[in-house]
């Protein structure tokens, strides 16, 4: 009886939290050596060095430990609350920024065979979780009793829930195409090559998905909720320490995240773009997770290519591409998705 109830379930519940702590690691490590990628990279477009004295790995990769070198002063660093904020609200809203940027990640299929959760409704979860990370920021904004935090909070927000209706009419175009909320389903229905994914049916909603992930993420040329000139710093310009450390991990987790989905929805996921090309039993047509580490790395590639070679938008040119540009585009392609199905074009063809 006792064995029994081991193997059915805290067996399961055993193997479920290992591959949390996993994943969990994974992101955390991913985002220290994105932001060493992202120096390099913008270094080498801008013609400067980038980090080089804070170690070496074997003699390469000099400056690979700044990254960590600056979370160890983050940690060290005093945490200054303000004194008429709202210190319960001003401690968790890092928290509430980050959770949902880890969390998401228990329904993104890394490989064929593993999942941490292999929901029906993984889309619905993913839309619920992402739409969580604005609240992270309204609370910063508004706890900290700082006009500009609060200003910053705003601008924030609205621009986040703007791109967040275009990427949701976006992913409507996904579900019509795969049929299934399951993401593993929705990589599945993939199958067949390059030309197979959503990509090449959805062009014009997986442009949409990308701007609206940049916008999303606060990222640059759309981060003018950090906008130093005209705001200080935004939404966290109160915060210090290890606060401001879990924002900035909440950032750029959110950027490997919308980088993995936007390989989930539109790119194929683990899929190799030499199925259906190459003989099944050639390493190059074979699915798995290098497959999607490679497309994670070329969209974050992407975020910092944007970073380093875009100005900033003004902040009415942002309202004005999200609200009367992106979501047009997102309703029209639908409805051509809907022509496409009823003919039998595409995806649903026979």
């Amino acid at each position: 009886m006792l064995q029994s109830f081991l193997e059915v379930l805290l067996l399961p519940v055993v193997q479920s939290m290992i591959w949390i702590l996993v994943v969990a690691v994974s992101v955390i490590l991913s985002v220290a050596f994105a932001v060493y990628w992202e120096r390099k990279l913008i270094g080498w477009m801008q013609l400067r060095k980038g980090p080089n004295r804070v170690g070496s790995i074997f003699g390469f990769w000099p400056g690979v430990f700044q990254a960590f070198a600056d979370v160890l002063k983050l940690l060290i660093k005093e945490v200054i609350v303000p004194a008429r904020a709202n210190k319960v609200l001003f401690g968790i809203a890092p928290i509430i920024a980050l959770v949902p940027a880890l969390a998401t990640w228990a329904v993104v299929p890394l490989s064929p065979d593993l999942v941490i959760s292999d929901i029906d409704a993984g889309l619905l979860y993913v839309l619920a979780l992402t739409s969580m990370g604005v609240y992270g920021v309204i609370i910063a904004g508004w706890a900290a009793n700082s006009k500009y935090a609060f200003l910053g909070a705003m601008r924030s927000a609205a621009q986040i829930v703007a791109y967040e209706i275009a990427m949701g009419f976006a992913l409507v175009g996904v579900l019509m195409a795969a049929g299934s909320l399951n993401l593993g389903e929705i990589v599945r229905a993939q199958q067949g090559g390059a030309l197979a994914w959503n990509w090449f049916w959805l062009l014009p909603l997986t442009i949409v998905y990308i701007i609206s992930g940049v916008a999303e993420t606060n990222r640059a040329p759309f981060d003018v909720a950090e906008g130093e000139s005209e705001i200080v710093a935004g939404f966290h310009v109160e915060y210090s320490g290890i606060a401001f450390a879990l924002f900035f991990l909440a950032e750029y987790a959110n950027m490997l995240l919308i980088s993995a989905l936007t390989a989930v929805f539109f790119f194929g996921g683990w899929l190799s773009p030499f199925d259906g090309y190459l003989s099944p039993d050639n390493i190059l047509a074979k699915p798995g997770f290098p497959w999607l580490g490679l497309k994670i790395s070329l969209f974050m590639f992407l975020y910092f290519w944007l970073r380093a070679t875009f100005p900033r938008y003004r902040y009415d040119q942002i309202m004005r591409l999200g609200w009367k540009v992106l979501i047009p585009v997102t309703l029209v392609w639908i409805a051509v998705e809907g022509v496409m199905a009823w003919f039998g074009v595409g995806p649903w063809r026979a």
